[in-house]
Protein backbone atom coordinates (compact mmCIF):
# COMPACT_ATOMS: atom_id res chain seq x y z
CA UNK A 1 0.00 0.00 0.00
CA UNK A 2 2.80 2.24 0.79
CA UNK A 3 4.32 1.65 -2.52
CA UNK A 4 0.99 2.43 -4.21
CA UNK A 5 0.50 5.58 -2.70
CA UNK A 6 4.23 6.68 -3.57
CA UNK A 7 4.16 5.59 -6.91
CA UNK A 8 1.13 7.30 -7.54
CA UNK A 9 2.09 11.20 -8.56
CA UNK A 10 4.33 9.49 -11.17
CA UNK A 11 1.47 7.74 -12.65
CA UNK A 12 -0.82 10.82 -12.55
CA UNK A 13 2.06 12.81 -14.27
CA UNK A 14 2.19 10.41 -16.84
CA UNK A 15 -1.33 10.58 -17.50
CA UNK A 16 -1.57 14.52 -17.29
CA UNK A 17 -2.44 15.69 -20.81
CA UNK A 18 0.50 17.40 -22.92
CA UNK A 19 -1.42 21.14 -22.04
CA UNK A 20 -0.43 20.53 -18.20
CA UNK A 21 2.54 18.14 -18.49
CA UNK A 22 5.42 20.44 -16.48
CA UNK A 23 8.51 21.94 -18.90
CA UNK A 24 11.48 22.93 -18.28
CA UNK A 25 11.78 24.31 -14.65
CA UNK A 26 13.74 27.87 -16.14
CA UNK A 27 10.72 28.52 -18.38
CA UNK A 28 7.21 30.42 -17.37
CA UNK A 29 4.35 28.87 -18.88
CA UNK A 30 0.63 29.06 -19.34
CA UNK A 31 -1.52 26.90 -21.30
CA UNK A 32 -0.84 28.51 -24.42
CA UNK A 33 2.11 30.84 -23.20
CA UNK A 34 5.93 29.78 -22.83
CA UNK A 35 8.87 32.17 -22.02
CA UNK A 36 12.43 30.53 -21.80
CA UNK A 37 14.21 33.49 -22.35
CA UNK A 38 17.41 33.55 -21.09
CA UNK A 39 17.49 30.16 -19.26
CA UNK A 40 20.58 28.38 -20.67
CA UNK A 41 19.34 27.07 -23.64
CA UNK A 42 21.47 25.40 -26.55
CA UNK A 43 18.68 23.14 -28.21
CA UNK A 44 14.95 23.33 -28.91
CA UNK A 45 12.80 22.49 -26.00
CA UNK A 46 10.98 19.73 -27.49
CA UNK A 47 9.35 18.38 -24.10
CA UNK A 48 7.29 21.80 -23.82
CA UNK A 49 4.29 19.64 -25.71
CA UNK A 50 0.83 21.06 -27.51
CA UNK A 51 -1.01 23.94 -27.39
CA UNK A 52 1.37 26.48 -27.29
CA UNK A 53 0.19 29.39 -29.42
CA UNK A 54 3.34 31.89 -28.07
CA UNK A 55 6.68 30.97 -27.73
CA UNK A 56 9.74 33.00 -26.29
CA UNK A 57 13.26 31.59 -26.44
CA UNK A 58 15.43 34.92 -27.10
CA UNK A 59 18.80 35.54 -25.34
CA UNK A 60 19.65 31.93 -25.52
CA UNK A 61 22.63 29.55 -26.94
CA UNK A 62 20.05 27.77 -29.87
CA UNK A 63 22.43 27.14 -33.53
CA UNK A 64 19.85 25.30 -35.30
CA UNK A 65 16.49 24.11 -35.41
CA UNK A 66 15.54 21.25 -36.97
CA UNK A 67 12.61 19.35 -37.38
CA UNK A 68 13.14 16.61 -35.09
CA UNK A 69 12.90 19.00 -32.29
CA UNK A 70 9.98 20.53 -32.86
CA UNK A 71 7.04 18.05 -32.90
CA UNK A 72 3.75 18.93 -31.60
CA UNK A 73 3.63 22.95 -32.37
CA UNK A 74 1.37 22.81 -35.25
CA UNK A 75 -1.09 26.22 -32.68
CA UNK A 76 2.26 28.04 -32.89
CA UNK A 77 1.73 31.39 -34.12
CA UNK A 78 4.64 33.64 -32.23
CA UNK A 79 8.06 32.49 -31.68
CA UNK A 80 10.99 34.75 -30.56
CA UNK A 81 14.45 33.21 -31.44
CA UNK A 82 16.43 36.71 -31.31
CA UNK A 83 19.88 36.71 -29.56
CA UNK A 84 21.03 33.15 -29.92
CA UNK A 85 23.44 31.96 -32.03
CA UNK A 86 21.20 30.44 -34.85
CA UNK A 87 23.13 29.66 -38.21
CA UNK A 88 20.54 27.02 -39.77
CA UNK A 89 17.00 26.48 -40.40
CA UNK A 90 15.52 23.31 -41.85
CA UNK A 91 12.38 22.95 -43.99
CA UNK A 92 11.27 20.26 -42.25
CA UNK A 93 10.87 22.49 -38.96
CA UNK A 94 9.33 25.26 -40.36
CA UNK A 95 7.11 23.03 -42.36
CA UNK A 96 5.51 22.08 -39.01
CA UNK A 97 4.42 25.79 -38.62
CA UNK A 98 1.58 26.10 -40.39
CA UNK A 99 -0.22 28.85 -38.15
CA UNK A 100 3.08 31.18 -37.40
CA UNK A 101 2.59 34.85 -38.19
CA UNK A 102 5.37 36.33 -36.06
CA UNK A 103 8.89 35.02 -36.54
CA UNK A 104 11.62 37.45 -34.65
CA UNK A 105 15.55 36.26 -35.58
CA UNK A 106 17.30 39.50 -34.76
CA UNK A 107 20.82 39.19 -33.91
CA UNK A 108 21.59 35.56 -34.70
CA UNK A 109 23.87 34.11 -37.37
CA UNK A 110 21.22 34.02 -40.45
CA UNK A 111 24.17 35.40 -43.16
CA UNK A 112 25.72 31.58 -42.98
CA UNK A 113 23.69 28.92 -45.18
CA UNK A 114 21.51 31.84 -46.18
CA UNK A 115 20.64 29.42 -49.43
CA UNK A 116 19.04 26.65 -47.47
CA UNK A 117 17.67 28.58 -44.27
CA UNK A 118 16.02 30.75 -47.14
CA UNK A 119 14.53 28.26 -48.83
CA UNK A 120 13.01 26.94 -45.22
CA UNK A 121 11.33 30.97 -45.02
CA UNK A 122 9.94 30.52 -48.46
CA UNK A 123 7.58 27.52 -46.29
CA UNK A 124 6.19 30.53 -44.13
CA UNK A 125 3.07 31.39 -46.62
CA UNK A 126 0.85 32.76 -43.64
CA UNK A 127 3.98 34.53 -42.10
CA UNK A 128 3.16 38.73 -41.68
CA UNK A 129 5.81 39.78 -39.01
CA UNK A 130 9.30 39.24 -39.69
CA UNK A 131 12.36 40.44 -37.81
CA UNK A 132 15.69 40.11 -39.44
CA UNK A 133 18.02 42.27 -38.44
CA UNK A 134 21.63 42.15 -37.24
CA UNK A 135 22.38 39.42 -38.95
CA UNK A 136 25.10 40.24 -40.68
CA UNK A 137 22.74 40.13 -44.12
CA UNK A 138 24.38 41.74 -47.72
CA UNK A 139 21.77 43.39 -49.76
CA UNK A 140 21.53 39.66 -52.15
CA UNK A 141 20.71 37.81 -49.03
CA UNK A 142 18.25 39.86 -47.28
CA UNK A 143 16.30 39.98 -51.06
CA UNK A 144 16.55 35.73 -51.52
CA UNK A 145 14.83 35.38 -47.76
CA UNK A 146 11.92 37.15 -48.52
CA UNK A 147 11.59 36.87 -51.84
CA UNK A 148 8.40 34.41 -51.17
CA UNK A 149 6.94 35.85 -48.54
CA UNK A 150 3.50 37.27 -50.05
CA UNK A 151 1.88 37.62 -46.62
CA UNK A 152 4.85 39.81 -44.93
CA UNK A 153 3.42 42.81 -43.08
CA UNK A 154 5.82 44.18 -41.29
CA UNK A 155 9.47 43.54 -41.95
CA UNK A 156 12.82 44.73 -39.86
CA UNK A 157 16.12 44.51 -41.55
CA UNK A 158 18.06 46.67 -39.71
CA UNK A 159 21.38 46.59 -38.50
CA UNK A 160 22.87 44.11 -41.37
CA UNK A 161 25.38 44.93 -44.46
CA UNK A 162 23.16 46.03 -47.07
CA UNK A 163 24.58 48.59 -49.85
CA UNK A 164 21.72 48.73 -51.92
CA UNK A 165 18.10 47.80 -52.85
CA UNK A 166 17.92 45.77 -55.43
CA UNK A 167 14.94 46.88 -57.80
CA UNK A 168 13.33 43.38 -57.37
CA UNK A 169 14.03 43.04 -53.67
CA UNK A 170 10.08 43.50 -52.74
CA UNK A 171 8.30 42.41 -55.51
CA UNK A 172 7.02 39.39 -53.76
CA UNK A 173 6.08 41.31 -51.14
CA UNK A 174 3.38 43.81 -51.70
CA UNK A 175 1.36 43.91 -48.97
CA UNK A 176 4.10 45.22 -46.60
CA UNK A 177 2.95 48.34 -44.20
CA UNK A 178 6.21 48.63 -42.18
CA UNK A 179 9.53 48.35 -42.92
CA UNK A 180 12.81 49.03 -41.43
CA UNK A 181 15.80 49.35 -43.63
CA UNK A 182 17.86 51.43 -40.85
CA UNK A 183 21.62 51.11 -40.02
CA UNK A 184 22.80 49.82 -42.97
CA UNK A 185 25.19 50.34 -45.60
CA UNK A 186 22.26 51.70 -48.20
CA UNK A 187 24.50 53.93 -50.44
CA UNK A 188 22.02 53.22 -53.75
CA UNK A 189 18.17 52.80 -54.29
CA UNK A 190 17.81 51.25 -57.55
CA UNK A 191 14.93 52.76 -59.78
CA UNK A 192 11.57 50.77 -59.07
CA UNK A 193 12.54 49.25 -55.90
CA UNK A 194 9.85 50.68 -53.87
CA UNK A 195 7.31 50.29 -56.50
CA UNK A 196 5.65 47.12 -55.26
CA UNK A 197 4.71 48.42 -51.86
CA UNK A 198 1.68 50.74 -52.96
CA UNK A 199 0.23 49.68 -49.14
CA UNK A 200 3.80 50.93 -47.08
CA UNK A 201 3.29 53.52 -44.37
CA UNK A 202 6.03 53.02 -41.93
CA UNK A 203 9.43 53.30 -43.68
CA UNK A 204 12.86 53.67 -41.85
CA UNK A 205 15.74 54.33 -43.77
CA UNK A 206 17.81 56.10 -40.97
CA UNK A 207 21.68 55.55 -40.03
CA UNK A 208 22.51 54.66 -44.39
CA UNK A 209 24.88 56.32 -46.76
CA UNK A 210 22.14 58.01 -48.87
CA UNK A 211 23.28 61.22 -50.47
CA UNK A 212 20.56 61.98 -52.55
CA UNK A 213 16.72 61.07 -52.72
CA UNK A 214 15.24 62.26 -56.03
CA UNK A 215 11.83 61.39 -57.43
CA UNK A 216 10.28 60.85 -54.28
CA UNK A 217 6.97 58.61 -55.38
CA UNK A 218 5.92 56.74 -52.15
CA UNK A 219 2.53 58.54 -52.10
CA UNK A 220 1.19 56.56 -49.82
CA UNK A 221 3.64 56.95 -46.66
CA UNK A 222 2.13 57.94 -43.56
CA UNK A 223 6.09 58.33 -42.02
CA UNK A 224 9.39 58.46 -43.42
CA UNK A 225 12.44 58.35 -41.42
CA UNK A 226 15.62 59.67 -43.54
CA UNK A 227 17.51 60.86 -40.49
CA UNK A 228 21.60 60.12 -40.57
CA UNK A 229 21.78 59.89 -43.84
CA UNK A 230 24.08 62.10 -45.74
CA UNK A 231 21.67 63.88 -47.78
CA UNK A 232 22.34 67.25 -49.16
CA UNK A 233 19.27 66.94 -51.76
CA UNK A 234 15.71 66.03 -51.13
CA UNK A 235 13.02 66.33 -54.62
CA UNK A 236 9.72 65.52 -54.54
CA UNK A 237 7.86 64.19 -57.60
CA UNK A 238 7.32 67.10 -60.23
CA UNK A 239 3.82 69.52 -59.92
CA UNK A 240 0.76 67.17 -61.03
CA UNK A 241 1.40 64.06 -59.03
CA UNK A 242 -1.41 62.92 -56.51
CA UNK A 243 -1.17 64.10 -53.23
CA UNK A 244 0.96 62.56 -50.55
CA UNK A 245 -0.03 61.36 -47.23
CA UNK A 246 2.90 62.27 -45.44
CA UNK A 247 2.35 63.16 -41.57
CA UNK A 248 6.09 62.67 -40.36
CA UNK A 249 9.05 63.37 -41.87
CA UNK A 250 12.34 62.90 -40.37
CA UNK A 251 15.43 64.68 -42.45
CA UNK A 252 17.57 65.65 -39.20
CA UNK A 253 21.16 64.28 -39.40
CA UNK A 254 21.94 65.15 -42.90
CA UNK A 255 23.82 67.23 -45.18
CA UNK A 256 21.18 69.78 -46.21
CA UNK A 257 21.92 73.02 -47.29
CA UNK A 258 19.03 74.32 -47.90
CA UNK A 259 15.41 74.15 -46.77
CA UNK A 260 13.93 70.68 -48.95
CA UNK A 261 11.61 70.31 -51.70
CA UNK A 262 9.07 68.94 -49.93
CA UNK A 263 6.38 66.63 -51.39
CA UNK A 264 2.50 68.04 -51.40
CA UNK A 265 1.87 66.16 -47.87
CA UNK A 266 -0.89 68.04 -47.06
CA UNK A 267 -1.27 66.09 -44.42
CA UNK A 268 2.12 66.62 -42.93
CA UNK A 269 2.01 67.41 -39.08
CA UNK A 270 6.16 66.80 -37.49
CA UNK A 271 8.80 68.32 -39.97
CA UNK A 272 12.33 67.44 -38.34
CA UNK A 273 15.20 69.40 -40.59
CA UNK A 274 17.70 69.48 -37.00
CA UNK A 275 21.39 68.87 -37.34
CA UNK A 276 21.72 69.94 -41.20
CA UNK A 277 23.89 72.71 -42.69
CA UNK A 278 20.80 74.96 -43.45
CA UNK A 279 21.60 78.38 -43.64
CA UNK A 280 18.22 79.59 -45.71
CA UNK A 281 14.61 78.56 -45.80
CA UNK A 282 14.24 78.96 -49.32
CA UNK A 283 14.71 76.02 -51.30
CA UNK A 284 18.27 76.23 -53.46
CA UNK A 285 19.76 79.35 -51.68
CA UNK A 286 22.39 77.97 -49.11
CA UNK A 287 24.30 81.03 -48.35
CA UNK A 288 23.34 83.12 -46.06
CA UNK A 289 24.04 86.20 -47.86
CA UNK A 290 22.06 85.31 -50.63
CA UNK A 291 19.22 84.59 -48.78
CA UNK A 292 19.31 88.07 -47.42
CA UNK A 293 19.25 89.46 -50.88
CA UNK A 294 16.08 87.13 -51.26
CA UNK A 295 14.34 88.47 -48.44
CA UNK A 296 15.03 91.84 -49.24
CA UNK A 297 13.71 91.16 -53.43
CA UNK A 298 10.42 89.26 -51.38
CA UNK A 299 9.51 91.97 -49.01
CA UNK A 300 9.82 94.47 -52.08
CA UNK A 301 7.42 92.59 -54.56
CA UNK A 302 5.30 91.49 -51.28
CA UNK A 303 5.44 87.79 -52.29
CA UNK A 304 5.67 85.22 -49.80
CA UNK A 305 7.93 81.22 -50.38
CA UNK A 306 6.15 78.73 -53.19
CA UNK A 307 6.48 75.77 -51.17
CA UNK A 308 5.23 76.77 -47.96
CA UNK A 309 1.38 74.99 -48.87
CA UNK A 310 2.77 71.55 -48.03
CA UNK A 311 3.48 73.20 -44.61
CA UNK A 312 -0.14 74.49 -44.09
CA UNK A 313 -0.67 71.67 -41.42
CA UNK A 314 2.93 71.21 -39.96
CA UNK A 315 2.27 71.65 -35.77
CA UNK A 316 6.14 70.65 -34.59
CA UNK A 317 8.77 72.03 -36.83
CA UNK A 318 12.15 71.18 -35.74
CA UNK A 319 15.17 73.45 -37.32
CA UNK A 320 17.77 73.19 -34.71
CA UNK A 321 21.59 72.80 -35.06
CA UNK A 322 22.04 74.76 -38.33
CA UNK A 323 23.39 77.61 -39.49
CA UNK A 324 21.06 80.27 -39.33
CA UNK A 325 21.70 83.62 -38.88
CA UNK A 326 18.20 85.38 -39.27
CA UNK A 327 15.04 84.69 -37.80
CA UNK A 328 12.74 84.48 -41.11
CA UNK A 329 9.07 85.40 -39.55
CA UNK A 330 7.87 85.66 -43.24
CA UNK A 331 8.53 82.17 -43.58
CA UNK A 332 6.33 81.00 -40.49
CA UNK A 333 3.53 83.55 -41.74
CA UNK A 334 1.45 80.67 -43.37
CA UNK A 335 2.31 77.45 -41.10
CA UNK A 336 -1.19 78.04 -39.19
CA UNK A 337 -1.23 75.05 -37.24
CA UNK A 338 2.44 75.51 -36.33
CA UNK A 339 2.55 74.53 -32.16
CA UNK A 340 6.15 74.05 -31.56
CA UNK A 341 8.98 75.73 -33.28
CA UNK A 342 12.52 75.08 -32.90
CA UNK A 343 15.14 77.71 -33.79
CA UNK A 344 17.82 76.26 -30.60
CA UNK A 345 21.75 76.48 -31.81
CA UNK A 346 21.78 78.40 -34.85
CA UNK A 347 23.55 81.79 -35.35
CA UNK A 348 20.78 83.42 -34.73
CA UNK A 349 21.52 87.20 -34.73
CA UNK A 350 18.47 89.35 -34.71
CA UNK A 351 14.84 88.87 -36.30
CA UNK A 352 13.34 90.41 -39.69
CA UNK A 353 13.84 94.26 -38.61
CA UNK A 354 10.46 94.88 -40.09
CA UNK A 355 7.64 95.19 -38.18
CA UNK A 356 4.48 93.36 -39.11
CA UNK A 357 2.01 95.70 -40.19
CA UNK A 358 -1.23 93.75 -41.64
CA UNK A 359 -1.48 92.19 -38.22
CA UNK A 360 -0.25 88.53 -38.87
CA UNK A 361 -0.16 86.12 -35.93
CA UNK A 362 1.90 83.03 -35.83
CA UNK A 363 0.17 79.94 -34.02
CA UNK A 364 3.02 78.86 -31.98
CA UNK A 365 3.20 78.02 -28.68
CA UNK A 366 6.67 76.38 -27.71
CA UNK A 367 9.21 78.44 -29.31
CA UNK A 368 12.74 77.47 -28.45
CA UNK A 369 15.28 79.53 -29.67
CA UNK A 370 18.50 78.54 -26.83
CA UNK A 371 22.67 78.49 -27.76
CA UNK A 372 21.81 81.76 -30.50
CA UNK A 373 23.41 85.08 -30.71
CA UNK A 374 20.16 86.93 -29.95
CA UNK A 375 20.28 90.24 -28.36
CA UNK A 376 17.14 91.97 -28.57
CA UNK A 377 13.59 90.28 -29.20
CA UNK A 378 11.64 93.72 -30.46
CA UNK A 379 8.18 94.09 -29.09
CA UNK A 380 6.14 93.32 -31.92
CA UNK A 381 8.30 90.18 -32.37
CA UNK A 382 6.03 89.08 -29.25
CA UNK A 383 3.04 90.64 -30.38
CA UNK A 384 3.03 88.51 -33.38
CA UNK A 385 3.15 85.17 -31.42
CA UNK A 386 -0.31 85.81 -28.92
CA UNK A 387 -0.81 82.19 -28.07
CA UNK A 388 3.49 81.80 -26.99
CA UNK A 389 3.30 79.19 -23.79
CA UNK A 390 6.75 78.45 -23.43
CA UNK A 391 10.15 80.16 -24.42
CA UNK A 392 13.39 78.63 -24.34
CA UNK A 393 16.15 81.89 -24.34
CA UNK A 394 18.82 80.06 -22.33
CA UNK A 395 22.36 80.98 -23.79
CA UNK A 396 22.20 84.39 -25.30
CA UNK A 397 22.79 87.78 -24.43
CA UNK A 398 18.96 88.96 -23.67
CA UNK A 399 18.59 91.58 -21.22
CA UNK A 400 15.02 91.94 -19.47
CA UNK A 401 13.46 95.49 -19.99
CA UNK A 402 12.15 97.28 -16.77
CA UNK A 403 8.27 98.33 -16.46
CA UNK A 404 6.88 100.75 -14.46
CA UNK A 405 3.90 99.31 -13.87
CA UNK A 406 1.88 101.93 -14.95
CA UNK A 407 1.68 101.69 -18.88
CA UNK A 408 2.26 98.15 -19.65
CA UNK A 409 1.13 98.25 -23.02
CA UNK A 410 3.23 97.84 -26.34
CA UNK A 411 4.76 102.07 -25.46
CA UNK A 412 5.70 101.54 -21.37
CA UNK A 413 8.40 103.26 -20.38
CA UNK A 414 11.68 100.68 -19.86
CA UNK A 415 14.84 101.50 -18.42
CA UNK A 416 16.99 101.21 -20.97
CA UNK A 417 16.61 102.27 -24.56
CA UNK A 418 14.23 99.72 -26.60
CA UNK A 419 17.24 98.42 -29.08
CA UNK A 420 19.04 96.95 -26.14
CA UNK A 421 16.65 95.54 -24.36
CA UNK A 422 13.60 92.74 -24.26
CA UNK A 423 10.56 93.30 -23.13
CA UNK A 424 9.06 90.21 -20.85
CA UNK A 425 6.19 91.99 -19.47
CA UNK A 426 2.36 92.20 -20.41
CA UNK A 427 2.36 88.45 -22.11
CA UNK A 428 -0.94 87.03 -20.66
CA UNK A 429 -0.07 83.78 -22.54
CA UNK A 430 3.59 83.15 -21.03
CA UNK A 431 3.54 80.35 -18.60
CA UNK A 432 7.23 79.03 -18.43
CA UNK A 433 10.50 81.15 -20.05
CA UNK A 434 14.12 80.20 -19.72
CA UNK A 435 16.74 82.99 -19.42
CA UNK A 436 19.43 81.48 -18.49
CA UNK A 437 23.21 81.63 -19.33
CA UNK A 438 22.66 85.08 -20.75
CA UNK A 439 24.98 87.14 -18.80
CA UNK A 440 22.22 89.13 -17.10
CA UNK A 441 23.79 91.33 -14.49
CA UNK A 442 20.65 92.84 -12.76
CA UNK A 443 17.28 92.09 -13.19
CA UNK A 444 14.81 95.37 -13.06
CA UNK A 445 11.64 95.97 -11.11
CA UNK A 446 8.29 94.50 -13.00
CA UNK A 447 10.35 92.56 -15.60
CA UNK A 448 7.62 89.77 -16.08
CA UNK A 449 4.11 92.48 -14.61
CA UNK A 450 1.40 91.03 -15.93
CA UNK A 451 3.07 87.63 -17.47
CA UNK A 452 1.74 85.31 -15.29
CA UNK A 453 5.00 82.73 -15.49
CA UNK A 454 4.93 79.56 -13.65
CA UNK A 455 8.16 78.77 -14.46
CA UNK A 456 11.37 81.03 -14.51
CA UNK A 457 14.63 80.10 -15.27
CA UNK A 458 17.33 82.40 -14.79
CA UNK A 459 20.14 80.13 -13.66
CA UNK A 460 23.66 80.68 -15.18
CA UNK A 461 23.87 84.32 -14.64
CA UNK A 462 27.27 85.42 -13.30
CA UNK A 463 26.34 87.43 -10.20
CA UNK A 464 23.06 87.85 -11.07
CA UNK A 465 21.18 90.88 -9.03
CA UNK A 466 17.57 90.74 -8.32
CA UNK A 467 16.42 94.15 -7.55
CA UNK A 468 13.65 95.13 -4.91
CA UNK A 469 10.47 94.11 -7.18
CA UNK A 470 12.32 92.24 -9.77
CA UNK A 471 9.67 89.08 -9.15
CA UNK A 472 7.11 91.33 -8.35
CA UNK A 473 3.51 90.28 -10.25
CA UNK A 474 4.57 86.43 -9.78
CA UNK A 475 3.11 86.21 -6.40
CA UNK A 476 -0.03 84.43 -7.21
CA UNK A 477 1.59 82.57 -10.49
CA UNK A 478 5.41 81.84 -10.09
CA UNK A 479 5.82 77.65 -9.11
CA UNK A 480 8.98 76.92 -10.00
CA UNK A 481 12.25 79.69 -10.01
CA UNK A 482 15.46 78.04 -10.39
CA UNK A 483 18.58 80.73 -9.69
CA UNK A 484 21.18 77.99 -10.02
CA UNK A 485 24.81 78.79 -10.54
CA UNK A 486 24.42 82.79 -10.35
CA UNK A 487 27.34 83.17 -7.68
CA UNK A 488 24.94 85.67 -5.37
CA UNK A 489 25.10 86.33 -1.91
CA UNK A 490 21.91 87.00 0.13
CA UNK A 491 21.81 91.02 -0.69
CA UNK A 492 21.43 89.81 -4.27
CA UNK A 493 18.33 87.63 -3.92
CA UNK A 494 15.39 89.97 -2.83
CA UNK A 495 12.54 87.63 -3.47
CA UNK A 496 8.92 88.52 -2.96
CA UNK A 497 6.01 86.55 -0.63
CA UNK A 498 6.04 83.78 -3.64
CA UNK A 499 2.69 82.43 -2.59
CA UNK A 500 2.41 79.53 -5.00
CA UNK A 501 5.88 78.30 -5.65
CA UNK A 502 6.77 74.76 -4.79
CA UNK A 503 10.02 74.23 -6.47
CA UNK A 504 13.29 76.50 -5.75
CA UNK A 505 16.70 75.56 -7.29
CA UNK A 506 19.36 77.74 -4.93
CA UNK A 507 22.49 75.76 -5.95
CA UNK A 508 25.91 77.19 -6.80
CA UNK A 509 25.31 80.62 -5.43
CA UNK A 510 26.89 82.26 -2.21
CA UNK A 511 24.10 82.39 0.22
CA UNK A 512 24.70 82.41 3.77
CA UNK A 513 21.32 83.46 4.81
CA UNK A 514 17.83 82.45 2.56
CA UNK A 515 15.98 85.51 1.12
CA UNK A 516 13.03 86.45 3.74
CA UNK A 517 10.54 86.00 0.92
CA UNK A 518 10.09 82.98 1.23
CA UNK A 519 8.74 82.39 4.53
CA UNK A 520 5.29 82.60 2.89
CA UNK A 521 5.97 79.88 0.14
CA UNK A 522 4.80 76.45 0.20
CA UNK A 523 7.82 74.28 -1.19
CA UNK A 524 7.93 70.90 -2.20
CA UNK A 525 11.47 70.89 -3.18
CA UNK A 526 14.50 72.59 -2.28
CA UNK A 527 18.32 72.69 -3.58
CA UNK A 528 20.77 74.83 -1.96
CA UNK A 529 23.94 72.46 -2.39
CA UNK A 530 27.25 74.21 -2.54
CA UNK A 531 26.24 77.40 -0.95
CA UNK A 532 27.71 79.71 2.40
CA UNK A 533 25.09 78.07 4.76
CA UNK A 534 25.54 77.00 8.01
CA UNK A 535 21.62 76.85 9.32
CA UNK A 536 18.09 77.18 7.48
CA UNK A 537 16.96 79.48 10.38
CA UNK A 538 13.16 79.36 11.05
CA UNK A 539 11.26 77.14 8.45
CA UNK A 540 8.92 78.93 7.04
CA UNK A 541 5.23 77.10 5.93
CA UNK A 542 7.32 75.05 3.75
CA UNK A 543 8.14 72.94 7.06
CA UNK A 544 5.46 70.57 6.34
CA UNK A 545 5.15 70.97 2.59
CA UNK A 546 8.78 70.37 1.86
CA UNK A 547 9.10 67.02 0.37
CA UNK A 548 12.84 67.07 -0.64
CA UNK A 549 15.69 69.30 0.16
CA UNK A 550 19.26 69.21 -1.19
CA UNK A 551 21.54 70.25 1.27
CA UNK A 552 25.19 68.70 0.41
CA UNK A 553 28.62 71.47 -0.32
CA UNK A 554 27.22 73.56 2.53
CA UNK A 555 29.40 74.39 6.29
CA UNK A 556 26.54 73.67 8.59
CA UNK A 557 27.09 74.16 11.83
CA UNK A 558 27.14 71.31 14.08
CA UNK A 559 25.67 73.00 17.11
CA UNK A 560 22.78 74.76 15.08
CA UNK A 561 21.01 71.99 13.63
CA UNK A 562 17.32 72.50 14.96
CA UNK A 563 15.80 73.39 11.87
CA UNK A 564 16.23 69.75 11.13
CA UNK A 565 13.44 68.89 13.72
CA UNK A 566 10.98 71.43 11.70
Amino acid sequence: GCFLLWLLPSILRARASPETRPSSPLCQQSPTKVSCKGVGLRKFPKELGQGIKYLELSNNFIQNLSGSNMPGFGQLEYLDVCFNQLEAVSATALAQLPRLHSLLLRANHLDRNYVANGEALHLLRSIEVLDLSVNNLESHMASWYISNLTSLRVLDLSGNTMTKLLAGTFRNSPRLRQLDLSNNYIMEIQEGAFEPLQELEVLNLALNSLHCLSGFSLTQLRVLNLSHNALELFFSEEEGAEPYLLRVLDLSHNRLLSFPELPRARDLTHLNLSNNLIASLLPGSPHPREFVLLYKEMQRLNRTVRPLPVLTHVADLDLSNNRLELFPFFFFRSLGSLHSLSLARNCLQDVARQSVTDGTELSVRSLDLHSNALRVLPRWFFDSLPHLESMDLGSNSLQPCESQGRDLGGDSHTSAPRDTCTPFYNLPRLKCLSLSKNNISRLQPHAFSRTPLLSLDLSGNRDLSLSTGALRGLELSLQELSLRDNQMDEGQAALPCLGMLRVLDLSGNHLSLLPTGLSCSPLESLDIRNNNLQTLGTAGSWSHSLRAVSVAGNPWGCCSLGWLDS
